[in-house]
């Protein structure tokens, strides 16, 4: 996978998005437009799409701190994008919008259960421990859930405006 530079220069422009989008939306708790723009750049860029979002999660731990919640951080991204490289390349235009908003929605609502294993890990929790804390977060889940579901409307016009870019790029 090797990176031209204006790949360089992309990437890191897609991943400071990626932060940014974050950094606006914080006064809304877990709403925000990280797993829309993980689907959609993975749907334009394919294995090459994880250099903006590992940009995006190593700009969270330098700019927020390398600590205990940011470990997870490493895998929950790349959950999402092998789900989505996991989908067919060409599937039928009609049902796109809908696949991306239920995964995207898929991911949200999971959140806090794929979190899980790392804190239990980190904190020494136990099996019921961890258990506890899933049901502890599963309200901030269904808001985060719903949110990501909703927020997923802007997948196909970003996809879009982004495979424009990459076909008028000269």
């Amino acid at each position: 996978m090797k990176l031209t530079i204006r790949e360089i220069a992309v990437f890191g422009m897609l991943g400071g998005i990626m932060y940014a989008s974050k950094l606006i939306m914080e006064l809304i708790p877990n709403v925000h437009l990280l797993g829309v723009l993980t689907i959609a750049y993975t749907v334009v860029y394919r294995k090459k799409a994880l250099y903006p979002i590992y940009t995006y999660v190593i700009l969270n731990g330098i700019l927020c701190g390398f600590a205990a919640w940011w470990v997870p951080y490493l895998y929950l991204w790349t959950l999402l994008w092998g789900a989505v490289m996991l989908l067919p390349k060409r599937m039928p235009k009609k049902v796109q919008p809908i696949v991306y908003m239920t995964i995207c929605a898929a991911h949200g609502f999971l959140f806090g259960t794929l979190y899980a294993p790392a804190q239990a890990i980190l904190f020494g929790l136990n099996f019921k421990g961890m258990i506890a804390w899933i049901i502890a977060g599963l309200p901030w889940d269904m808001v985060h859930g719903v949110s990501n579901f909703f927020c997923g409307l802007l997948i196909v016009p970003i996809v879009k405006v982004l495979q424009y870019a990459e076909r008028n790029r000269e």
